[in-house]
């Protein structure tokens, strides 16, 4: 009862007019693991929509951010929120039973080269998450 009391608590913040991307993240994760594939796809979808393409990947970035100038040289790592967030929806997308078509394995590899873009020279990440 304690997990369906939560799963219904999620399905309410969901169901919500705003949420923002962070939330929205989660959330699809969240429901990709209860296995509700409506609402994982639901948010997967809308956040879809939010997604910043460039360079050949995809990935997800706070409301109201300002672009970033494109630097000749030095390519600025983004805030440690943002490769969180990117890497729900990945997990999200990848968390799904049956097991993702080629169309969504595809839109993830755009996930995960930007990702993986996102390293530091030891391998890490500014996240800890």
């Amino acid at each position: 009862s304690v997990v369906r009391n939560a799963l219904f608590c999620l399905e309410t913040a969901a169901n919500q007019k705003e949420n923002h991307v962070y939330t929205k993240a989660l959330l699809a994760y969240a429901f990709a693991l209860a296995g509700n594939r409506e609402k994982r796809k639901a948010l997967l979808d809308s956040l879809e929509t939010e997604a910043v393409r460039k360079d050949g990947s995809v990935h997800w970035q706070r409301p109201g951010k300002e672009p970033e100038a494109d630097l000749l040289y030095a390519r600025s790592r983004a805030p440690s929120a943002e490769v969180e967030m990117t890497a729900y929806v990945l997990l999200a997308h990848l968390t799904s039973q049956p097991a993702p078509a080629q169309e969504e394995l595809s839109f993830a590899s755009l996930i995960a080269k930007w990702i993986s873009s996102q390293q530091n020279p030891n391998g890490g990440f500014s996240s800890t998450q």
